[in-house]
């Protein structure tokens, strides 16, 4: 892959969080609605396509991503939790994060136990 390439696939996906932060300013629901879009997955996924033409690795991608998109969610149910209850940002991002690793180690080890993800 070209540096001209990735840098160009740095720029566009840098582009999404930007905006969406930006929009998230004048209204979260906006600025969330375009972070829970899948558009990373859709955008790596044709990324992956369009430098390896490997339909099996794109397939095995997205299943992949299915099974850590429940552990992911561990966040954005701690965070909130927390940061309602008085934590600081910081502190309630932290262990947010923190739990998020566990719940992703659990996802991953479930995935390879149950899934065709390797």
């Amino acid at each position: 892959m070209d540096w001209l390439n990735l840098i160009g696939k740095g720029l566009f996906s840098g582009a999404v969080i930007v905006t969406a932060s930006e929009i998230a300013k004048k209204s979260t629901i906006f600025g969330a609605l375009i972070i829970s879009l899948p558009l990373a997955s859709i955008m790596s996924m044709t990324w992956l396509y369009n430098d390896t033409k490997d339909t099996s690795q794109v397939a095995d991608f997205a299943e992949s991503i299915l099974w850590l998109v429940i552990p992911s969610l561990v966040l954005f149910v701690a965070l909130p939790f927390l940061l309602r209850r008085g934590w600081e940002f910081e502190h309630a991002m932290g262990i947010g994060i923190l739990l998020t690793i566990v719940a992703y180690a659990a996802g991953v080890t479930l995935a390879k136990s149950f899934g065709t993800v390797s």
